[in-house]
C-alpha cells in the first residue's frame, strides 16, 4: 500500500471542514488530507502553536483567509516541518485601521445578541455576486452557525492582533502556491501578487468571477490547482 503524505487544510473565519469538502474528497488518492478547524484562541500565535502541537512531524499545509494567517505563523514558528504551502484568499499584511474598525463593529453587533445578522452583512464581501443565493451561500450560513458567537469573537480578536508577515515571505523555502479570486473584496488580488512576488518561486493562480472563497466558489479549479501542486516533485 502506498504512503500518502499528510496535507492539513485550515479554514477561514466562520468556516469549518465544509469549506474544503470537495478538495479533501477528491485529493485523497494523492495525499492524506485533513481539515484542522481553528481552535478558539485570542491570538494567531496561540492558534498556530495549538495546531503544531498535534500535527504530524512533517506535512503540507493550505490555509484560506484567517487560515492563511495561521499557516504563515506556523511557517514562522516551525518552517522545517512544512513541506508545501498553499495560501488561498489571504494576506501577509496586518489589519489596517479601517479593517480593525469594521471588525470591532461586527464584534459589537455580536455581543449585542445579533450574531445571526453578522453573516448576511459579510456575505456580499465573501462571495461573487452570482453566489449570493444558492448552495454556496447556504454552506456559508451553515458553517457560521456551527462555529458560533464565542469562537467568532475570539478569532476576530486574534486577527486584529496578528503580526506583519511580509518580512517572512523571502525566507519561505518550500514549494508554495498562492490562489485568489479575481473579485475577492476581502483579500484583493494585489495582496496575493505581493505574497507570490515575495516568496521565492511561488506560483500564482487568479480565478475569474470568484470572490473570497475559491474552495467553495470554484471547487473544480481549486482542486485541480492543488492536485497539480501536490503532484509536483
Amino acid at each position: 500500500m502506498s504512503f500518502h503524505a499528510p496535507f492539513l487544510f485550515l479554514p477561514g473565519l466562520l468556516c469549518d471542514a465544509a469549506l474544503w469538502a470537495h478538495q479533501t474528497a477528491n485529493l485523497a488518492d494523492i495525499c492524506a488530507p485533513k481539515v484542522v478547524e481553528l481552535p478558539a484562541r485570542r491570538s494567531i500565535t496561540a492558534i498556530a502553536e495549538a495546531i503544531l502541537a498535534k500535527a504530524p512531524r512533517r506535512f503540507a499545509l493550505a490555509g484560506l483567509s484567517m487560515g492563511g494567517f495561521v499557516a504563515l505563523e506556523m511557517m514562522r514558528l516551525e518552517a522545517d516541518r512544512i513541506t508545501k504551502l498553499a495560501l488561498v484568499a489571504t494576506s501577509a499584511r496586518p489589519d489596517s485601521m479601517e479593517q480593525t474598525e469594521t471588525r470591532r463593529r461586527l464584534m459589537k453587533l455580536t455581543e449585542q445578541g445579533k450574531f445571526k445578522g453578522v453573516t448576511p452583512r459579510l456575505l456580499p464581501t465573501l462571495v461573487h455576486a452570482k453566489h449570493l443565493e444558492g448552495s454556496v451561500a447556504d454552506t456559508v450560513f451553515a458553517m457560521a452557525e456551527r462555529i458560533g458567537m464565542e469562537t467568532f469573537l475570539m478569532h476576530e480578536e486574534a486577527i486584529i492582533g496578528r503580526r506583519d508577515q511580509r518580512p517572512l515571505l523571502p525566507k519561505i523555502q518550500c514549494p508554495s502556491v498562492v490562489i485568489v479570486g479575481a473579485d475577492d473584496q476581502r483579500s484583493p488580488p494585489e495582496l496575493a501578487h505581493e505574497m507570490a512576488n515575495g516568496i521565492p518561486g511561488a506560483l500564482l493562480h487568479e480565478l475569474p468571477q470568484c470572490g473570497h472563497l475559491p474552495p467553495l466558489e470554484e471547487v473544480e479549479k481549486t482542486t485541480a490547482i492543488l492536485r497539480a501542486f501536490i503532484s509536483q516533485s
